[in-house]
């Protein structure tokens, strides 16, 4: 099997099977970054180029990592000591990456939509690493992916995503990405924060956090993203934690064996307590982790869609 496409844009368009055939890719490179020896060749001549517009610590140095410990040429350009601070397009940019022989453009940008169209204007497979309030498909993955390790399956499971849902793009992704594979998911948090007409994809809005947590298989807290909101759409951070933020007793309405996620970076005591965070059910390290071992096998994979056949 081979993914469809020469990028990875986002989840919407990608099949149950391609996602699962990811997830699977994911689990045997999780064996090398566990092993003493995590330098492979399985990218050995290729070359990963991460364009970054905006601020990143875990995805972009987890896309470089991904690179490096398969033995990859690995670049990242600083988008503020680049051309594009002279007034280079987008689609300049990615030509002339394109003519030095990438094979592969991991970007992020403020805009949505802008992975595709450098997509449409490069041979080099790209790859979303979150495109505005869009989809940010490569989180969501390695959110699936750690539900899947530690369960088995997201088929059937009560997922509770809970936070700034409008602004999030982690939460589109995961809601095509986990409800494909079978998932319930529900959302909560302040109504000036979710998005009309939510239930037509297949997902259930509650008024309260108490509610979305009942027998809810894994919980995922939101990031506040306070430099995406151009007004105050709650009262504060404090008002916030007191209604939405998840502590032990909230998460006490969850089964006994839910999972704790999170995206990070994490604000400690706004949108889940230190307890929480610190506590035997959070995952949140171990996302981290993961997100490596999802983009190994992501580059891997549309490195290799000429192969009849890749790693399973």
């Amino acid at each position: 099997m081979t993914l469809k496409s020469k990028d990875l844009l986002g989840l919407k368009d990608l099949t149950e099977e391609e996602i699962e055939y990811i997830l699977r890719t994911a689990k045997t490179m999780k064996l090398i970054l566990e092993s003493k020896n995590k330098k492979t060749p399985h990218l050995q001549g290729k070359s990963v180029i991460t364009l970054f517009y905006e601020n990143s610590t875990r995805t972009r140095l987890s896309f470089e990592l991904a690179a490096k410990y398969m033995s990859a040429s690995a670049a990242n350009i600083s988008v503020a000591a680049s051309s594009v601070a002279k007034g280079e397009t987008l689609i300049d940019t990615g030509k002339t990456i394109d003519m030095m022989g990438a094979d592969v453009i991991v970007i992020r940008h403020s805009m949505a939509g802008a992975p595709h169209l450098l997509a449409r204007n490069v041979k080099a497979s790209v790859i979303n690493a979150g495109d505005g309030m869009n989809e940010h498909p490569t989180q969501a993955l390695l959110d699936m992916f750690t539900v899947v390790e530690k369960k088995g399956t997201l088929k059937g499971l009560k997922v509770a995503i809970i936070g700034d849902i409008y602004h999030s793009r982690v939460v589109r992704s995961n809601i095509w990405g986990m409800t494909k594979l079978g998932a319930e998911v529900c959302v909560a948090g302040p109504s000036t924060l979710i998005p009309r007409e939510l239930d037509k994809v297949g997902v259930k809005v509650f008024n309260t956090v108490q509610e979305a947590l009942i027998d809810a298989d894994v919980v995922m807290g939101l990031r506040i993203q306070k430099e995406r909101q151009k007004k105050g759409l709650f009262p504060s951070l404090r008002e916030y934690y007191r209604f939405f933020g998840l502590d032990d007793k909230r998460l006490k309405l969850a089964k006994e064996d839910a999972l704790v996620l999170h995206p990070g970076p994490v604000n400690r005591g706004v949108e889940l307590s230190s307890a929480v965070i610190d506590g035997d059910k959070s995952l949140i390290n171990e996302q981290v982790t993961n997100g490596v071992a999802v983009r190994m096998a992501l580059l891997y994979l549309l490195t290799r869609r000429d192969s009849v056949e890749g790693i399973n």
